[in-house]
């Protein structure tokens, strides 16, 4: 677990795992009146670390990271409705071999694709509905970041979970009802607009650190490596 000051972009501290006997002690360092300070906390949809934060900063809102919620998105629901769809098309052995191997095809943001891709993917979309159904409302579900009025994000999010709803496709109206719980997590996102990116490039680099040293047996010194790499700044 890395925790880092957004604005200073300075690593403030490091856990070796993510559990929230393994967090709290960042909480209980920082101390009451200190963590009642703090407004917002990105993070991934981690129950740990969502029920700490609550726990102990009564002022902040906890705004879920886009990217942790369509990479869930993919595993759940494009990654499900694709091996279904392979499945349906056992006879038709060229199409069922067009779908197995289109999952980074729809994984992959549009604008990442390459133009030949792109053939293939358009045609891959107009030939299966239930891939294209979920491949557009996951472009959709993207959307609801860039809103900066709640209650249009509200408003987009209802248009969304209706078209999921009215889709047929169970993992993606399972993930729709799953979801629902963490809309508090998505729209506060309009009021803070933080993520986790900066967080994964330094979780990259950190990992460019222990390579380089072939690891370290001593976490401490490990961690002191680290807060050392990214001191922030101004």
């Amino acid at each position: 677990t890395v925790v880092v000051d957004p604005e200073r972009k300075k690593v403030l501290w490091i856990g070796r795992g993510r559990s929230r006997a393994e967090v709290r002690p960042f909480f209980e360092l920082l101390g009451p009146a200190r963590c009642a300070q703090i407004k917002a906390v990105a993070m991934d949809m981690s129950t740990a670390y969502d029920l700490e934060v609550r726990q102990h900063c009564p002022n902040a809102e906890v705004v879920y990271d886009l990217f942790h919620v369509v990479a869930k998105y993919g595993r759940e629901v494009i990654d499900r409705v694709r091996v279904d769809e392979a499945n349906r098309l056992r006879a038709d052995k060229p199409a069922r071999r067009v779908v197995k191997t289109s999952r980074w095809l729809l994984l992959r943001n549009r604008e990442n694709v390459s133009e030949e891709k792109v053939v293939q993917l358009d045609e891959l979309l107009a030939a299966n509905r239930a891939l294209m159904t979920t491949y557009v409302l996951k472009d959709d579900l993207k959307q609801l970041w860039r809103y900066r009025s709640a209650f249009r994000a509200r408003r987009a999010w209802r248009s969304w979970r209706r078209r999921a709803m009215r889709s047929g496709l169970q993992p993606l109206r399972h993930f729709a009802r799953c979801l629902e719980p963490y809309l508090p997590g998505i729209l506060a996102h309009c009021r803070w607009p933080l993520g986790t990116n900066l967080v994964e490039g330094i979780n990259n680099k950190i990992k460019v650190i222990k390579r380089i040293a072939y690891g370290y047996r001593d976490d401490a010194y490990f961690f002191l490596k680290i807060r050392a790499a990214f001191p922030g700044v101004g």
